[in-house]
């Protein structure tokens, strides 16, 4: 009897805009200053995408290009593009469809996934369900995110947190032990009223109103978001353990979304995990929403090694969360 078929992830690639937005910039823009977005955060600078008439899709489409090449693979295998996104380019079509389209993948279908900062770690599971089914052999998952379309730059309370960027990953079968072992994926919409962004869904189209009352950007109540943020990310990270018999020793790498790094060091804590094992971007990089950890497995790739444990966590507005066991496949 042939083993059941696994998903696993065989490559990664990420991409950052040139431009360096730094905390010593922010201070000529709002009232604040490097120490205190420094000691409250973690964040030291993020990028943006300034050139203008460029979108997620053009972040997207870099990375999956050379994630394609550097892996001696014809965009014409790829089968499936799933995009994580909450900055689509457009309302539609779908940016997933753009990538496809910009990298040549003619035979691929794709679609956008938005589950705020969950975003990435959603479609990846998705991902799997289809490689795990048998039908697709070649599946590429992105999380990226123009975080500077919907950021009031006003608004100290988001403007400093914020940045662009991400990364895509290949998803291939495999019958080997290196695989995506488990997850689990949570949501609450009750916590809508603490992160959202107030215009432009069908709930409220854009209108002069809303252009002047500036509802087309991010809206967080900080302490409220940091809060859920930091019980349901650590509580999540260590259930993934418990449950598949994993002890803090045995776990190579903690991969936490990007948003603060109190929480990070919270999440780690929970889970007993050291500094060491955590991977960390977030003073270069900020958050990137759905990108930031595609951009932690492309930095620390070269760190990993075959058969390590890596646990996935995030949490974003929705609220989602959720966190991913698997064992690196290279």
């Amino acid at each position: 009897m042939s083993q059941r078929i696994k998903a696993a992830i065989t490559a990664v690639e990420g991409y950052v805009p040139d431009y360096i937005l730094t905390n010593k910039e922010l201070e000529s823009l709002i009232e604040t200053s490097d120490e205190w977005i420094t000691t409250r955060t973690g964040i030291k600078e993020r990028r943006i995408l300034k050139e203008p008439g460029l979108g997620t899709s053009d972040m997207g489409a870099a990375a999956v290009k050379k994630l394609l090449e550097k892996n001696n693979i014809d965009p014409l295998e790829v089968d499936l593009i799933i995009c994580g996104t909450i900055t689509p380019d457009m309302v539609f079509p779908a940016t997933a469809c753009l990538i496809a389209d910009k990298v040549g993948a003619k035979n691929a279908f794709g679609y956008d996934l938005g589950a705020a900062c969950s975003s990435f770690i959603y479609a990846l599971v998705t991902g799997q369900k289809f490689i795990e089914s048998g039908t697709h052999k070649k599946v590429v998952v992105c999380g990226f995110d123009k975080m500077s379309s919907i950021i009031n730059y006003e608004d100290r309370t988001t403007c400093i947190i914020f940045g662009d960027g991400g990364g895509a990953v290949l998803l291939e079968p495999t019958e080997g032990e290196n695989y995506i072992v488990d997850s689990i994926l949570q949501a609450d919409g009750s916590g809508v009223v603490h992160l959202h962004q107030k215009a432009g869904g069908s709930k409220m189209p854009p209108s002069h109103r809303s252009i002047d009352e500036r509802l087309h950007y991010v809206y967080q109540e900080g302490q409220s978001v940091f809060k859920f943020a930091v019980t349901n990310m650590a509580d999540v990270s260590a259930e993934i353990m418990e449950r598949n018999n994993l002890t803090s020793d045995d776990v190579a790498w903690l991969v936490p979304h990007q948003a603060n790094k109190r929480i990070i060091d919270a999440t780690a804590r929970r889970m007993g995990v050291s500094d060491d094992k955590v991977m960390l971007n977030i003073h270069k990089y900020g958050n990137t929403t759905s990108g930031t950890i595609p951009l932690l497995l492309w930095e620390y790739e070269q760190k990993m090694k075959k058969g390590d444990n890596i646990i996935i966590s995030a949490f974003g507005g929705g609220f989602t969360w959720g966190s991913i066991y698997l064992k690196w496949a290279y």
